[in-house]
């Protein structure tokens, strides 16, 4: 079959003017057009061109060594009968949504061509896909294994959700319904501030921005004109795993597993599953549920508040109630003020006495004195010094005031010392001298043993802590009480014990 270009064809030729019998018998193809080698190659390029300009080739990948120096990928398609050249031009390259891989079944969409520099025929590729799910999901498991071994979804990498974020990042199409299940259900649940980067969620830019985007909002400086997002959603329709397949791509789980806001997942339903959600630090079945694990419900804590401050408030009523209970008891124990300082009054009462006299005394012992010593002198001189004396007089009496009143000063003094040492000595101080003091099951102190039964429950206060102990029975050394000795004491002054 000839070209379609109006040269010349590959067909029989035109039957030649009859010869001579003396030409050659071969004389006879010297009639067929001659072509030079350019022009058959070009001849036959025109024509595989024309007549396949656009097909679906599906076969395996085969010598692969990807992208060339100059950015080109050349190697081929083969299946088990036959093998063909395929080329990738570094244009389409770049809009590949899959890399071709060695031994990976795909179904390759472009133009047949010729070579003509080597005489072969080839097709130039302009989309490149997957021979069907299976050869996806075994792309989607072989790319698992590999960003796992790197360490991408190690658990210790996972950062906590703030409990409150103030800003809320989110990375999705601005017009599709996710985001206005977001918004509403972060309305329904605590108002935040929303912050949304709109991004291609399918398609062969897509994986692109939303890497861009997440490394976008962590570029963010904190305090800037637009506040940094606390937490980032990255979210998505349901879809096919066509349709899905941006999140699956090494520079979108690499965004997410760099990611220092923490990122919650949400692509697709909760029975899809993208390499995002493995490399995010949390994985939401639906955009609503993200929603939901963003922010609490402010009613909630509103009311858990609530619950908080009634229950603060009782058992700060019960600790002043008890506070006040334990001092009623600890004053029952000590003695009355006025007892405590009816004696210090009593002995101060009997040195002022005590004093008075001794002061009358003393000056009639001086009197006597001055008058014994004034009768072994003569007149005169008695008259004149007793009137020196009597000069005197009036500054010694003075004097003797005075130091009468600095001693009842000091009195005073040492009385108000004795009542506030007596104010200390509470029986607190006598346990921590070695005594307890023993109580029964009601907490009334017991004075004797008289009256109280086998079995009964005691309670013994000792300095540092209680010990509770049970009655017995009466001890044989003690059924007998003996008689006190009563003793006298020549001290006016009594015992606290």
């Amino acid at each position: 079959m000839g070209p379609r270009s109006g040269k010349p064809g590959l067909g029989p030729s035109v039957a030649a003017p009859e010869k001579s019998k003396m030409t050659p018998p071969e004389s006879a193809a010297n009639n067929a057009h001659e072509y030079s080698v350019s022009e058959i190659s070009f001849a036959l390029k025109r024509t595989v061109e024309e007549t396949f300009g656009h097909v679906r080739v599906r076969g395996e990948v085969t010598g692969y060594r990807g992208p060339h120096s100059s950015g080109h990928c050349y190697f081929g398609l083969k299946d088990d009968k036959a093998r063909i050249d395929a080329v990738i031009w570094k244009g389409s390259f770049g809009k590949l949504r899959f890399r071709p891989e060695e031994g990976m079944e795909v179904i390759a969409t472009g133009k047949l061509t010729t070579f003509p520099g080597s005489s072969k025929y080839q097709i130039v590729i302009e989309h490149l896909e997957p021979a069907g799910v299976g050869a996806l999901m075994a792309l989607l498991e072989e790319r698992r294994k590999k960003l796992a071994a790197e360490g991408l979804f190690a658990a210790e990498r996972k950062r906590a959700l703030p409990y409150l974020p103030e800003v809320i990042g989110v990375v999705t199409s601005p017009t599709g319904a996710v985001i206005r299940d977001i918004l509403h259900r972060l309305e329904d649940r605590f108002p935040r501030h929303v912050l949304v980067w709109p991004v291609r969620v399918q398609g062969e830019t897509s994986a692109a921005e939303v890497a861009a985007a997440i490394r976008g909002f962590n570029a963010m400086e904190k305090g800037g004109a637009i506040p940094r997002p606390d937490v980032l959603i990255v979210a998505r329709g349901g879809g096919s795993i066509e349709d899905l397949w941006s999140f699956n791509e090494e520079v979108v789980v690499r965004a997410a597993a760099e990611s220092a806001i923490p990122l919650i997942s949400a692509v697709g339903h909760e029975t899809d599953t993208t390499l995002i959600d493995f490399a995010s630090d949390r994985r939401a079945p639906t955009p609503t549920a993200a929603a939901e694990m963003a922010v609490p419900v402010r009613a909630e804590l509103v009311t858990d508040v609530r619950d908080r401050t009634t229950r603060l408030m009782r058992a700060e009523t019960r600790l002043i109630e008890n506070a006040r209970s334990q001092l009623r008891g600890l004053a029952r124990g000590l003695p009355r003020l006025q007892d405590m300082l009816a004696l210090p009054r009593q002995r101060f009462d009997t040195a002022a006495e005590r004093l008075t006299r001794a002061l009358t005394r003393a000056a009639e012992v001086k009197r006597a004195r001055l008058d014994g010593i004034a009768g072994r002198l003569s007149p005169q001189p008695i008259r004149v010094k007793i009137a020196n004396e009597r000069k005197v007089l009036p500054k010694l009496a003075e004097r003797l005031d005075h130091a009468s009143k600095r001693q009842i000063s000091d009195l005073g003094r040492r009385l108000d010392g004795s009542g506030k040492l007596l104010e200390s000595y509470s029986y607190h101080g006598v346990l921590k001298r070695g005594y307890a003091v023993v109580r029964d099951a009601t907490g009334r102190p017991i004075r004797t043993g008289a009256g109280q039964t086998a079995g009964a429950s005691l309670e013994i206060e000792f300095a540092a802590d209680r010990l509770g102990v049970a009655v017995a029975g009466p001890s044989p050394a003690v059924t007998e009480r003996k008689k006190p000795v009563s003793r006298k004491t020549t001290d006016t002054q009594g015992t606290l014990l």
